[in-house]
């Protein structure tokens, strides 16, 4: 891995170290970035879109475009992470759809009770 680094340098000086993208972000998450480095894995992303799913579920309950969507982020996190067959991920992504559906049916007959 030291060679790698070695190579970065070599190619681009200080540039390499804070990364490509670096002139794109602010100053306060430029600070960031080598927290973030040392992360592996998409656990705190999963976890991050399980909660922002459910702060969008408890504001907009009722907009189910934003709901697919985030269901759909969620799956293709989780399918990351854990690397699914594509029959694995139609599965988890059918299982999640009808959990969401069944929710959304059941927050829909309160409105209209």
């Amino acid at each position: 891995m030291a060679k790698r680094e070695d190579k970065k340098r070599a190619r681009g000086g200080k540039r390499a170290k804070q990364g490509f993208y670096a002139r794109a972000l602010s100053e306060a998450e430029r600070v960031l970035i080598p927290e973030a480095r040392e992360i592996a894995g998409l656990d705190e992303e999963i976890a991050l879109l399980r909660v922002k799913l459910a702060t969008a579920l408890a504001e907009h309950p009722d907009n189910m475009p934003l709901m697919l969507r985030a269901v759909e982020l969620l799956v293709r996190a989780v399918t990351a992470e854990y690397r699914l067959s594509r029959k694995s991920q139609d599965n988890l992504a059918s299982a999640i759809d009808g959990v969401l559906k069944e929710i959304g049916a059941t927050l829909f007959s309160n409105f209209s009770s």
